[in-house]
């Protein structure tokens, strides 16, 4: 069915709950798992956050990197052979063509992620995945979004 899964992340709890459906396929099917987070620096790449020593590329990467770690810790505990990579560039570019590079069959990621200023995939980000991809794509939803109670 399918050979090898990629999972974008960017931390949120939504691409989280989709890791987690990732690796439950990858489980199931027997299949290597890719993780990445794409870091889109737009104009802030040389700007310092304020308290910090680095700029913001290196902040952002940094974040991105701790991000595919503790995803990629989840998934050996589970016995899943796993790789990981933090690339730089627009996210929906970047999760595509990092798909084709591995020759996943299977993109699974959430129906949205983070938002404001510290961002690094938005929603827009899975619609754009969604639309130009030529490899299959599992959006999991969240189960929380408009249930009330």
């Amino acid at each position: 069915m399918y050979d090898h899964i990629l999972v974008p992340t960017d931390g949120s709890e939504f691409a989280t709950d989709a890791a987690e459906t990732a690796f439950d396929l990858a489980a199931t099917l027997e299949c290597p798992v890719a993780i990445v987070c794409v870091v889109e620096l737009g104009p802030l790449g040389s700007v310092r956050f304020p308290g910090e020593g680095s700029n913001a590329a290196e902040t952002l990467t940094e974040r991105a990197e701790s991000f595919v770690t503790e995803l990629e810790s989840t998934a050996t505990e589970r016995g899943i052979e796993v790789t990981t990579a933090v690339r730089t560039g627009t996210p929906v570019h970047e999760i595509l063509e990092y798909a084709g590079e591995i020759d996943a069959d299977l993109i699974v990621m959430g129906t949205r992620g983070r938002g404001g200023i510290g961002r690094m995939m938005l929603g827009s980000v899975t619609d754009g995945v969604t639309r130009h991809s030529s490899t299959d794509v599992l959006v999991v939803g969240d189960e929380r979004v408009g249930h009330e109670g």
